[in-house]
C-alpha cells in the first residue's frame, strides 16, 4: 500500500514547501504538494482552526520540489567512499571502505592540526542541507572541541546587504511583513526575480497586489518570469549601473519636490545642507551631491541615461511613480551581488529615506528587508570557537593562496569549484598540494568540487532523514520533514562518520553529549524549544502535522517606533537617526564607498576601458530548474529551462551569430562554449546564463555547460569583501 509521508523542504532555496513523499515498497513514486485548498494537508492553517492569513501564505512547492525523488533518488548517486589515485582535478578515485576513509581522515586531521595548529582547518561553504541538523555545524562542533578551525563570515547571497545597511539604519533587520505592500501605490522589484526564486513565497502577495490594480515595476536587464508573470513594467538597466538611475530618480524627486521634507529634517543625518553635523560642510550633504554642488555634474536623467541604458523618459517615469508615497522600493540580492554592490545597497535604502517610505505600511525601508521573528527558530547547540580569526567566506581562496588553510571540509555543498568566483584560478590553486594539503567532500554525486577532494564519503539526502525546518527567511512557522525511505546502501549521514572520528580523537561523549543519533538530537532540541514555545504540539503530532503555524500572524512594518516616536525610539546609529552621512566610512577615505552613497564606477562595470576588448556584459540569474547546483543531474528539469547563453538579436547580428548554435563565451578569466538563445528578453550589449550549471570541461580545460564562474571574478566588493558575480566583462563569437 502507498504510504503518504509528510516531508519539508531543506534546500537553500527561497520557498519552504510542504510536500508529501508517496511510498510504495520503500521507493518514492511520486511527490505532492500543499495547495490552498487542500482540506486533506495538516500544514494548512485551517486544518488546525486557524483563520487563513496572509502572512502565512500556502507553503505550495514548485516544480523543483516536486521533483526531489527524481534528483534524489537517482541511479547517479555515490555510494561507496572514494579515495583520490590521481593528481587533482583528475576524476581518479579507487573505491575503500568505510573504516579505511575514517581512518584516513583521522590520520589527516591529527597531522594538520598539530603540525600548523587548528586555524589551519576550515569548514567550506555550503548549505546543500539548510535545517536544524546541518552536516556544517556538526563539523564545525568537533573541530571546537578538538582545538578550533579558521572562521568566516558573510555569504554568497546577500553579505554587501548585510554589511552596508547598518552603516544607514544601525541594522539590517529593515523589511516589513509582505501583506504591507497591499497598501502601495507603487512596487519597484529591484533585481529581484521571486518567480523562478520562490524568494519566501513573495509572488502570493505579488500576485494579489498586481490583481488589486498595483504598478509594480521590474528593474533588471533580463525580461524575468517574474515580469511576465505579473505583467510589469520592464526597466532594462544596465548592469553595474543601479546606483546611477537611483541618483537621477532622487535628483527628479528633489528638484520636482516629491520627497518628504519633515522626515528628511527630522528623521535623517545628511540630506540637506543646513543640517548637516559638526565637521563636514554643506557640499558634503546628499543634496548637494544630487545637485551637483560638490563636483559640478547635477545628477540628473540626462546625465543618468548614457551610463545606464536607459531613456529620459523611462527614469522620469520610474522616478514619479516612486515619488508617490507609499510606495515600495524591495530589492533582491542581485542587486547587490555586484562590485559596488554596497554602493547600490546604500542608495536605496537613502531614497528609501528621501520619499519618507521608512516606518509605514506599504513603504519599504531598504534592500531585501531581512524580518525579526516573533518567535524563536530551533537550532542546533553551538559550541564556541577557541580559534578567533575570521575571514570573509568569499576570500577564502586568498587564504589557502597564503597557506593559511591546509585542510577543507567540504560538506552538503559545491562552492569548493562550482560556486565560487574564476573556477580556472581556483583549480590552479587547489591543483597545488603544497597550499592545501587534504580536501575531504561529503555529497551525494560527483559534483564538480568533488573531483578536486582527496577523499570522498557519500551522503544522504533529507529524504532518508528526519529533520526540522524554520523558515527561510520570513514565516509564521516551522517545519518537520520525515524520513521517508531508508538511506541508499553505501551512504551514510556525516553525524555517523563524525561520531567515529571524535571516538578516535577522544572526544565521542563531548561529540555525542548522549544522543547516539540525529533523531535523538532532534528529540531534546524540540523539547527544549517547547517549553520556551509551549503553544507548539507534541513531537508526535509535530511530526505527522508536516507543518505548525503559529496562531498568532503579526503584521510588521519595520521602524514604525522610530517614525511614530522618534524621541523614545531612535534608529539604532550612533546619532540616533538615519544617516544618510556615515562618519565611519569617512574616515575609511575609500573613494569605492564615499560617506554618501551615489553611483560610483566599479570595475567592469560601464566605462571601464576593458570594454574595447570585451564589451558585454555577463550576468547570471536564478532560474527555476535548480536551486544553486542541485537538481543538476535530473534530466527531466532540462526541459523547463536549458542550459543557453541570452543573447540579444542586435548583438547576435552583429557577430553573425544565429539561434541556437554553439558560441564561444570568453574572457582573460576563461572560456566556454553552449549554446545561444536569441532573445529580447536581455537588454542590448547583456548577456546572461544561469547560475548553478556544473563545470564541464573538454581536454582543453574549456567548459561545456555553461558554469558562469569560469568567467567571473574574485575580486571582492571594496567594503563587505564579498562577492561581485553580476559585474563581468566578456566576449561571444562564433566557434
Amino acid at each position: 500500500m502507498e504510504k503518504k509521508i509528510p516531508v519539508f523542504g531543506c534546500n537553500n532555496c527561497g520557498g519552504r514547501c510542504s510536500l508529501y513523499a508517496h511510498v510504495e515498497d520503500g521507493r518514492i513514486t511520486r511527490m505532492s504538494t500543499v495547495g490552498e485548498k487542500d482540506s486533506v494537508c495538516l500544514s494548512d492553517p485551517a486544518d488546525q482552526g486557524i483563520s487563513s492569513s496572509l502572512s502565512d501564505p500556502p507553503l505550495t512547492a514548485c516544480i523543483r520540489g516536486l521533483n526531489y525523488h527524481k534528483t534524489y533518488m537517482s541511479y547517479k548517486r555515490l555510494r561507496t567512499p572514494l579515495l583520490r589515485a590521481g593528481k587533482r582535478g583528475s576524476g581518479r578515485f579507487v573505491p575503500v571502505s568505510w573504516d579505511r576513509a575514517i581512518e584516513i581522515l583521522t590520520e589527516e586531521w591529527i597531522r594538520i592540526r598539530d603540525t600548523y595548529g587548528p586555524a589551519s582547518r576550515y569548514v567550506g561553504y555550503g548549505w546543500g542541507s539548510e535545517a536544524v541538523i546541518r552536516p556544517n555545524a556538526l563539523a564545525k562542533r568537533l573541530l571546537a572541541l578538538d582545538g578550533g578551525y579558521l572562521n568566516d563570515y558573510g555569504n554568497y547571497s546577500d553579505t554587501c546587504t548585510t554589511i552596508a545597511t547598518p552603516f544607514v539604519y544601525g541594522t539590517a533587520m529593515t523589511g516589513s511583513s509582505y501583506e504591507t505592500l497591499l497598501q502601495s501605490k507603487a512596487i519597484l522589484l529591484w533585481g529581484h526575480n521571486p518567480q523562478e526564486t520562490q524568494f519566501d513565497h513573495l509572488m502570493y502577495y505579488l500576485k494579489k497586489c498586481r490583481k488589486k490594480g498595483i504598478p509594480i515595476y521590474c528593474i533588471d536587464p533580463r525580461r524575468s518570469r517574474t515580469v511576465k508573470a505579473l505583467d510589469a513594467r520592464w526597466i532594462p538597466v544596465r548592469p553595474a549601473s543601479d546606483a546611477a538611475l537611483m541618483d537621477a530618480m532622487a535628483y527628479v524627486i528633489i528638484t520636482e519636490k516629491l520627497y518628504d521634507e519633515e522626515f528628511v529634517r527630522n528623521s535623517c543625518l545628511g540630506f540637506l545642507p543646513e543640517t548637516m553635523p559638526a565637521g563636514t560642510t554643506p557640499e558634503d550633504s546628499y543634496f548637494s551631491y544630487v545637485l551637483g554642488k560638490k563636483d559640478g555634474i547635477p545628477k540628473t536623467p540626462a546625465w543618468a541615461s548614457p551610463i545606464t541604458g536607459l531613456s529620459e523618459e523611462m527614469i522620469l517615469e520610474l522616478a514619479r511613480a516612486y515619488g508617490q508615497k507609499p510606495a515600495a522600493l524591495v530589492c533582491g540580492y542581485g542587486m547587490q551581488r555586484h562590485a559596488c554592490g554596497e554602493q547600490n545597497t546604500r542608495t536605496a535604502a537613502a531614497l528609501a529615506a528621501l520619499t519618507g517610505n521608512v516606518g509605514i505600511a506599504g513603504g519599504w525601508a531598504s534592500g531585501a528587508g531581512f524580518i525579526p521573528s516573533k518567535h524563536m527558530r530551533p537550532s542546533f547547540p553551538h559550541i564556541q570557537n577557541p580559534v578567533r580569526r575570521t575571514i570573509s567566506f568569499f576570500e577564502w581562496t586568498r587564504a589557502a593562496d597564503e597557506g593559511q588553510i591546509k585542510m577543507i571540509l567540504m560538506l552538503a555543498g559545491n562552492s569548493l569549484i562550482n560556486q565560487h568566483s574564476d573556477i580556472n584560478r581556483t583549480i590552479h590553486l587547489l591543483k597545488d598540494p603544497s597550499k592545501v594539503e587534504f580536501i575531504l567532500c561529503s555529497d551525494l554525486f560527483m559534483t564538480p568540487s568533488a573531483r578536486y577532494a582527496d577523499l570522498i564519503l557519500p551522503g544522504i539526502s533529507f529524504l532518508e532523514m528526519d529533520n526540522i525546518v524554520s523558515p527561510w527567511e520570513r514565516g509564521n512557522f516551522i517545519g518537520y520533514s520525515n524520513k521517508a525511505v531508508q538511506p541508499l546502501e553505501g551512504c551514510r549521514h556525516e553525524y555517523e562518520w563524525l561520531k567515529e572520528v571524535a571516538s578516535r580523537l577522544g572526544l565521542y561523549d563531548a561529540f555525542t553529549d548522549g544522543h547516539e543519533t540525529t533523531d535523538s538530537w532532534l528529540q531534546d532540541i524540540y523539547e527544549d524549544f517547547r517549553i520556551m514555545d509551549p503553544v507548539l504540539p507534541p513531537l508526535k503530532e509535530f511530526r505527522k502535522m508536516g507543518a505548525f503555524h503559529y496562531p498568532d500572524p503579526e503584521v510588521h512594518i519595520a521602524f514604525a517606533d522610530q517614525r511614530n516616536d522618534p524621541a523614545r525610539h531612535p534608529f539604532p546609529t550612533d546619532s540616533g537617526k538615519i544617516e544618510i552621512y556615515s562618519f565611519r566610512l569617512a574616515a575609511r577615505h575609500d573613494p569605492q564607498v564615499p560617506a554618501i552613497p551615489g553611483y560610483v564606477p566599479c570595475p567592469e562595470g560601464p566605462g571601464d576601458p576593458l570594454q574595447e576588448r570585451y564589451p558585454l556584459q555577463l550576468i547570471g540569474w536564478h532560474t527555476i530548474r535548480r536551486c544553486h547546483t542541485i537538481h543538476e543531474t535530473n534530466e527531466d528539469m532540462e526541459k523547463l529551462d536549458p542550459q543557453t547563453l541570452r543573447m540579444h538579436p542586435d548583438d547576435a547580428a552583429s557577430r553573425g551569430i544565429l539561434d541556437g548554435e554553439i558560441v564561444r563565451v570568453f574572457n582573460d578569466r576563461g572560456e566556454i562554449h553552449m549554446p545561444v538563445t536569441i532573445t529580447d528578453d536581455i537588454r542590448p550589449g547583456c548577456i546572461a546564463m544561469s547560475q548553478g550549471a556544473w563545470y564541464t570541461p573538454d581536454q582543453n580545460g574549456i567548459d561545456t555547460r555553461g558554469s558562469i564562474n569560469v568567467l567571473t571574478s574574485q575580486r571582492p566588493t571594496p567594503l563587505a569583501r564579498a562577492n561581485p558575480q553580476h559585474t563581468n566583462l566578456a566576449q561571444v563569437s562564433r566557434l
